[in-house]
This record gives C-alpha cells, sequence and structure tokens, in this order.
C-alpha cells in the first residue's frame, strides 16, 4: 500500500464533522415561548441561539451549566380566556 492509499484510508475513517468543541444542545424543537423568551427545546434565548456559532467554548460552556436551571415554559395553567383578558 503506497502513501496516497494510506492517507485514503485514514481520510475515511474520520467522522466529517469532528470538531473540539461544546455541543449545541438543540433538540430540533424550536419555538419560542411568548412569554419567557426562550426556546422551548433547549431553554436558550434568541440571543444565545443566533450568537452560538461565533461564541467561545467558555460562553457556551456556561450557559450549557445555566440550562438545567431554565424553565423554558411555564409549567401552570394560564387561567384561560379570563387571564388572557386581564394582560
Amino acid at each position: 500500500m503506497n502513501d496516497n492509499d494510506q492517507a485514503a484510508r485514514s481520510a475515511r475513517d474520520v467522522p466529517v464533522w469532528t470538531r473540539n468543541e461544546v455541543e449545541s444542545p438543540c433538540v430540533q424543537i424550536c419555538v419560542i415561548h411568548p412569554e419567557t423568551r426562550l426556546c422551548a427545546g433547549c431553554a436558550r434565548s434568541i440571543d444565545e441561539i443566533g450568537a452560538w456559532g461565533g461564541m467561545s467554548s467558555e460562553e457556551r460552556r456556561a450557559i450549557m451549566a445555566d440550562l438545567p436551571k431554565r424553565e423554558a415554559a411555564p409549567k401552570g395553567r394560564r387561567g384561560g380566556r379570563s387571564a388572557r383578558l386581564k394582560r
């Protein structure tokens, strides 16, 4: 086997999207809650989602650490029509 064959084989063994960075918490349920302004799927704000690609690993880790504390959508009932009219 020559050097070109060896290089081609090595390239095939490496996953295409190998990246050494914090992965996105996106779960592909992209709905921004109107009251909390957070994504119902990953609990990030629209600003965090938009800036994610340009953030440093430290910034991403800080957000990832904060996500479990966030409530993307209120858990309680909203009160139906009467509550809507009060808003």
